[in-house]
């Protein structure tokens, strides 16, 4: 029976000396040498009397030995969990708790908050630091270089991705083998990627965009990826003459544009840019092009599906656009009964296919409402198709912000505002960023005699949410404007601060 995902990801490269990472002080680990390591980590799960099915936690800064344990749980048969290294021990209590992971790995710098959180919940906890040193790493020192592969199928689970909508907790996005593996053989194909591929990787590895897209296509294809930690315009620049591929949300874009060295000349060893998970400005676009002669090549996914559709590698990539449905991928603009609209009419798009999750982690409601029982998934985004099929995406249903490619969830932001001292409500919109995309901006309605300390607020807020979600920009105002049902008008505040950053 095998294992799908670990066989055609990783298996096949074990024993091979051609590179896999490139790091950024030039050192480099080639594939067979990186399957050792995932070996090892597997070894170390194992004892800790994990089995096929449970959910390994990941909350570490990017490394070869993060995403080694990538690798160890797909050989055991271990649920990956990655979680934003933004999070907070009070947020990483809700995912450990809901999730029932069976062990936490974390930063030895807040092992001490996040031992407790996995306590709280009976899970083990490890730690890993950005070198791959800690308890994880001492556990599996002297563990053999070989693990037998636990057989799963095409239909196991293989991670849940915490994803945000704009009522009630985060949920946990189900993601099955056969999700993974349609969606990066897809991509591989129609993205020609190939064992001469260098793939410059600056995104995170807790989101589907670097994890499941950029890292999964790589391996699929053979090639090698530039594993740098973050977003590093100088880093950038300095390796891009290195690579033949970038990956990245629009802000690596305006930065790279912002400085003098980005030249054509740079990009002369590049076949391809591609921009994701924000919506890419058309003027950054036609910028980018004037500059280097490249098109850059923008599609659309979400957590829930990975990619859905794509912009051309041959052919029209059409600013404004996020391009065709992929391969094997069916969308349609509906009605909010989920009838078909005529193209270029605007509607709710929904998309079905191999791409498309299982379904909410122990939420069936929440997935009966978001997953009709005829596959397609409603995605909440307001979109519209043109008549030759490319989908332009207008605006969303939910009032989820997206910023520098990270999703925010407005409540959870309002809530922890209205807590503040002076503060009576408050409401979280997202407005046009020149280079997050959409930056958070929060509301702020005074209580009668009170003027709320908006500095002491925006300090409060670092010791609740990640620096991600916290508001760009505070604004204190009389009254939240409101329609005859007195729900909160927030198209009518996104229009009159739309030019709050521009």
């Amino acid at each position: 029976m095998g294992n799908p995902l670990f066989d055609r990801l990783f298996g096949r490269h074990i024993g091979k000396t051609s590179t896999f990472l490139i790091l950024p002080d030039g050192s480099r680990l080639s594939h067979g040498r990186f399957l050792k390591l995932a070996a090892r980590y597997a070894h170390a799960l194992a004892e800790l009397g994990l089995k096929a099915g449970d959910r390994v936690a990941l909350q570490v800064e990017k490394s070869p030995n993060a995403l080694a344990v990538y690798a160890a749980c797909a050989q055991s048969g271990l649920v990956f969990l990655p979680l934003n290294t933004a999070y907070t021990a009070h947020e990483v209590d809700y995912f450990v708790s809901n999730s029932g992971a069976g062990l936490l790995i974390g930063d030895p710098e807040k092992a001490g908050n996040l031992s407790d959180v996995a306590s709280r919940y009976g899970a083990k906890f490890l730690t890993m630091d950005e070198s791959g040193n800690g308890s994880l790493a001492a556990k599996a020192a002297g563990k053999p270089e070989e693990f037998e592969t636990v057989e799963r199928t095409e239909d196991d689970l293989a991670a849940i991705l915490y994803t945000s909508g704009t009522t009630g907790r985060s949920k946990g996005a189900m993601l099955s083998q056969r999700n993974l593996l349609s969606n990066a053989e897809v991509l591989c194909s129609e993205w020609r990627f190939d064992e001469n591929d260098v793939l410059l990787h600056a995104l995170p590895i807790f989101h589907t965009h670097g994890l499941f897209v950029g890292t999964n296509i790589s391996l699929l294809a053979g090639g090698a990826m530039i594993f740098l930690p973050k977003l590093d315009v100088d880093a950038l620049i300095k390796w891009m003459p290195t690579a033949t591929t970038m990956m990245g949300v629009p802000t690596f874009y305006t930065r790279l544009l912002g400085d003098a060295r980005f030249t054509k000349e740079l990009t002369k060893s590049m076949r391809l840019f591609v921009s994701g998970s924000a919506p890419l400005l058309a003027e950054t676009h036609r910028r980018f092009f004037d500059r280097t002669g490249h098109k850059i090549l923008e599609r659309y996914g979400m957590t829930e599906t990975n990619m859905n559709t794509s912009n051309p590698y041959d052919g029209d990539r059409r600013p404004g656009t996020v391009g065709l449905p992929l391969p094997g991928v069916e969308v349609k603009v509906c009605d909010s009964e989920g009838n078909d609209l005529p193209r270029g009419e605007i509607g709710t798009l929904e998309v079905r296919g191999d791409n498309v999750f299982q379904g909410y982690w122990q939420m069936p409601e929440k997935t009966r409402e978001e997953l009709r029982e005829n596959g397609f998934f409603i995605t909440g985004d307001l979109a519209q198709q043109s008549e030759d099929g490319y989908v332009t995406i207008v605006g969303r249903a939910k009032d989820l912000v997206i910023s520098g490619g990270f999703n925010i969830y407005p409540k959870e932001v309002e809530e922890a505002l209205d807590t503040q001292d002076g503060v009576l409500e408050s409401a979280v919109i997202g407005v046009p960023h020149p280079d997050l995309g959409e930056a958070t901006v929060g509301i702020i309605v005074a209580k009668p005699g009170f003027t709320p300390d908006l500095d002491s607020i925006q300090l409060n807020l670092g010791n609740r949410l990640a620096r991600f979600k916290q508001p760009r920009k505070l604004i204190l105002i009389e009254a939240l404007p409101r329609n005859t049902m007195g729900k909160v008008q927030k198209a009518a505040l996104r229009e009159t601060y739309k030019d709050l950053f521009a």
